[in-house]
């Protein structure tokens, strides 16, 4: 049998979902063994799974209880890889979950885990509140729009509203982007990444996304790359503003959610005012 200590058991449930008989999303028997079959070669609908019961989550509680150590660790490896998959942007809460289980699987599979680095924690512990908008090289008056737009986007954070303060961030960086453009249309236009109509032509800025806004400015030196990884995600969020897309997608957002697009904001911000070197953004 795995050597799993009570408490480990009951971390790994939380994390797996396995309060209510199922374990994680796998919603049909098939599934269930299919994912055992192709990961472990095990066959978990074996009667003798059928320990303590019938469920996904029971016969998941006696494979542990039955097989070793290395055969638990690696198909609890592939659930908690499943995990990260469908959390691909998890809280903090859930961080530490994630990663206290993948310190168990490392015991059992004999292996010293160090804590990983996580490059959303990384990105979120950058110190960027000394950037300033005021630096960016816009007019003055696109940079009095922007930098109100910005003071209310974290209003709203602090105001435990961060739906309204991820659209509010969104917003003031397509206008960045936009005013960098306009700045420099040379540099934009010439971007192999600029979208170009039928013709070939550059398309006209009010016809751009703000993805194609990203990727040309990543291409042209102004956004680095983790700045542009993440300003995909920021763009991805502030496209629930359509509520129809929020309720297909079943997003929810959070505070989390929110510093995340703040501090993506930021560091958009500092790339674009050449303040790389003194807040650290490589």
């Amino acid at each position: 049998m795995a050597q799993l200590k009570t408490v480990e058991k009951a971390q790994l449930e939380e994390l797996l979902e396995m309060g209510g008989g199922y374990v994680l999303d796998f919603a049909s028997r098939e599934k269930f063994a299919e994912f055992f079959r192709d990961n472990a070669g095990v066959d978990i609908y074996n009667d003798k799974y059928l320990l303590i019961g019938d469920s996904m989550a029971k016969r998941l509680r006696a494979f542990w209880e039955i097989e070793p150590d290395e055969l638990v660790g690696n198909v609890l490896s592939e659930l908690i890889a499943y995990w990260h998959f469908r959390n691909p942007t998890p809280s903090e809460a859930q961080t530490v979950a994630a990663t206290r289980c993948e310190q168990i699987v490392g015991r059992l599979l004999g292996q010293l885990v160090e804590p990983k680095t996580d490059p959303q924690t990384d990105f979120l512990d950058r110190n960027l509140e000394g950037v300033s908008i005021h630096n960016v090289p816009l007019d003055a008056p696109v940079i009095e729009i922007l930098e109100s737009r910005y003071d209310e986007a974290q209003r709203c954070l602090h105001n435990g509203s961060p739906l309204a303060s991820i659209f509010m961030a969104g917003s003031v960086l397509e206008g960045l982007l936009l005013g960098m453009a306009r700045a420099n249309p040379k540099e934009f236009n010439q971007s192999n990444c600029s979208p170009k109509d039928e013709a070939g032509k550059v398309k006209e800025y009010q016809s751009w996304t703000l993805a194609q806004f990203i990727e040309v400015a990543c291409d042209q030196g102004y956004l680095q790359l983790d700045v542009k990884k993440f300003s995909h995600e920021l763009r991805d969020f502030r496209n629930y503003i359509h509520p129809y897309q929020q309720l297909a997608s079943g997003f929810k957002p959070d505070e989390h959610t929110a510093r995340i697009c703040l501090q993506v904001l930021r560091a958009a911000i500092a790339s674009l005012s050449n303040q790389r070197s003194e807040i650290g953004v490589v």
